[in-house]
């Protein structure tokens, strides 16, 4: 049987623990697989050891009635007889089987919290995973107990974002769909200081860490974080999977990931079948996907296509105009995340016109290479606002904070000053020599609706434009083309079946 003894549990043990379970699947499966075998195990132990912690604390209530302790109302989770983890550690034979029944049966049982939590992992191919294999995986994570007490819910939570990194770290070309600089989404959530009570969504979610930033940001200020209603969709049914456990895990009781492509069938809808309006957005689509129904996105029945439709080698727009329809017309606000590429790109001219016109469009932010996970690629950060200040109307603040970036190991990220200084200039909104500027629309039609930072911020010698603007829309033109050029490559190579080592 699991100790029932208190211990807590360091971080530095906990990350050891996580990835103690990937170095037992290491050679047996390969390495972007890892997630929805681990994640799931995770998940069960966690909920069987904290159904264990409150059956104690209702013993101590009821002096000691187990019928009693064992009702419903004492617990979060329902875990039908029969499909505890110790259930499972009781199993010898079979014991994928007896895996998927249990799992399948919790889902059941809590179809609300947990429809769909633990993913669709092919538990039962012993070719793959030998019962030998999964009974050590099961005694690995048997070794500690996680319990509130023990690890409370934060704490569990950075694990799970530590594991999130790590497989990122082994998963090559598709890390960028799984994992987003936390950093740079810690940034967003400041600009858009998201408030207890309002609606957050994420139309291309990955594991919720946009959305659990936003929770965090409430934390942080001491702000009741739990008073967030959130809400993501993802293509990716694993990773959807693994969103909703992670916002589980952090406590987040009001959380709604649903499983599905936004493009072609958005998920959230009000009572008259339109497009659900939150109040803040914050995204990092997946860039210039080619494999999108552009002719439905003509003829969208949600009207989403308020600026035109985007060339079918590029779908950025299209979710552009996803978040803009979805965005709440008094107090709706978004961060999102691109390529350089939307600033500028001469085949979504039209789109950037009507972007600007819409006068959604409050700020551009030019952040340094690197920041999108495994690619050299420089993001920029999209800022829409549905209402804004009379003196900020008709404008657009441009910031270039490209220089404002920290690197190690081979990896970006913002330190607390760099995201002080991005926040700061932002909320001045006004004009900076060398960081910001403000710039009419007037101006921006002069430009030809061109959104390229160095059109509109002085550099450091004074000028804007001439030899450093082509400079830099050059290098990100390249950038951006010879990324999509290494995908396109490794997507060959999967459908092949070969695997690139390099």
């Amino acid at each position: 049987m699991t100790s029932k003894k208190s211990s807590r549990i360091s971080q530095s043990e906990l990350e050891s623990y996580l990835w103690g379970a990937a170095v037992l699947l290491r050679g047996l499966i390969d390495a972007g697989d890892y997630k929805g075998y681990i994640f799931p195990l995770v998940f069960m132990k966690r909920i069987s050891d904290v159904w264990d912690e409150e059956r104690s604390a209702a013993l101590d209530a009821y002096e000691g009635d187990e019928n009693l302790a064992s009702l419903p109302e004492n617990h979060r989770v329902v875990i039908p007889d029969g499909c505890h983890w110790n259930d499972v550690r009781a199993t010898t034979k079979n014991v994928g089987a007896k895996l998927r029944s249990a799992m399948r049966q919790i889902e059941s049982a809590n179809p609300d919290a947990l429809d769909g939590v633990f993913g669709d992992a092919d538990w039962t191919n012993k070719g793959l995973l030998s019962d030998a294999t999964l009974i050590g995986l099961v005694e690995h994570f048997s070794t500690k107990t996680l319990s509130i007490a023990n690890l409370p819910e934060d704490e569990l939570g950075n694990g799970y974002e530590y594991l999130i990194k790590r497989f990122a770290d082994d998963s090559g070309h598709t890390a960028q769909e799984f994992y987003t600089n936390r950093t740079l989404v810690h940034l967003m959530a400041r600009m858009l200081a998201p408030e207890p009570g309002e609606s957050v969504y994420d139309p291309t979610c990955g594991t919720g860490g946009m959305l659990i930033s936003c929770a965090a940001e409430l934390r942080t200020q001491g702000k009741e974080h739990r008073a967030l209603r959130l809400f993501g969709q993802e293509r990716n049914f694993t990773t959807a999977s693994i969103a909703k456990m992670n916002l589980f895990l952090h406590g987040i009781e009001d959380g709604h990931i649903a499983h599905g492509d936004t493009l072609t069938d958005p998920d959230f809808m009000d009572e008259h079948g339109h497009l659900r309006k939150f109040d803040v957005v914050l995204a990092n689509p997946p860039y210039s996907i080619k494999n999108w129904d552009r002719a439905g996105f003509a003829a969208d029945r949600y009207g989403r296509n308020l600026w035109g439709v985007p060339p079918q080698g590029r779908a950025d727009y299209a979710f552009f105009q996803h978040i803009a329809a979805s965005l709440d017309p008094k107090t709706g606000r978004a961060a999102i995340l691109f390529p350089h590429g939307v600033l500028f790109r001469q085949e979504e001219a039209m789109l950037r016109e009507g972007l600007v016109k819409s006068g959604l469009l409050e700020a551009v932010i030019g952040l340094g290479a690197g920041l999108f996970y495994n690619s050299p690629m420089e993001a920029v950060v999209m800022v829409l606002r549905a209402t804004r200040p009379a003196q900020q109307l008709g404008k657009v603040l441009f910031i270039n904070a490209v220089d404002i970036v920290a690197r190690e190991r081979a990896q970006s990220f913002l330190r607390q000053q760099h995201q002080d200084v991005i926040l700061a200039s932002y909320q001045a909104y006004t004009d900076e020599p060398g960081l910001a500027a403000v710039a009419s629309i007037d101006e921006i039609a002069k430009n030809s609706y061109s959104l390229a930072i160095p059109l509109y911020v002085t550099i450091r010698n004074g000028s804007t434009g001439s030899s450093a603007m082509a400079l830099s829309m050059t290098v990100n033109a390249w950038r951006e083309a010879a990324t999509e050029s290494d995908s396109a490559v490794a997507a060959v190579l999967d459908l092949l079946g070969v695997r690139d080592e390099s």
